[in-house]
């Protein structure tokens, strides 16, 4: 089973939608028209089962060192779950999934600001 084709995503109260760029063995690639944002998620099997689905952004801003220029800045965001084969339900997994991102959704993203802002 696969996700659907387009995926959307809203990055700072704007939408973008991500067609379906890629699929592979256990993955499967989204990217946007401009090919600023790439969403990624993938499956890898063995001892333990690992899901990851990570975001891609990139910007053109002013390089620091010289104004004059434009670079183009990337950063990723993602998460990663890593559970025995054997177990945990998916019902159970996902509510730890579902605990962690609530937490960071709390307060109106208080727990991401400290955490990009580099407290432990």
């Amino acid at each position: 089973m696969a996700f659907s084709d387009p995926q959307s995503v809203t990055v700072g109260g704007s939408a973008i939608s991500l067609p379906r760029t890629g699929s592979g063995n256990g993955s499967g690639t989204f990217t946007s028209n401009d090919g600023l944002v790439r969403m990624t998620i993938a499956s890898s099997y063995g001892k333990r089962t690992r899901r990851t689905i990570r975001l891609e952004h990139s910007k053109v801003a002013p390089d620091p060192l010289i104004s004059s220029q434009n670079i183009k800045y990337t950063m990723t965001s993602y998460i990663v779950t890593d559970t025995p084969v054997t177990g945990y339900t998916v019902s159970e997994a996902k509510a730890v999934v579902d605990a962690l991102v609530a937490y960071l959704a709390a307060s109106t993203g208080a727990r991401v600001t400290q955490l990009l802002g580099g407290e432990n």
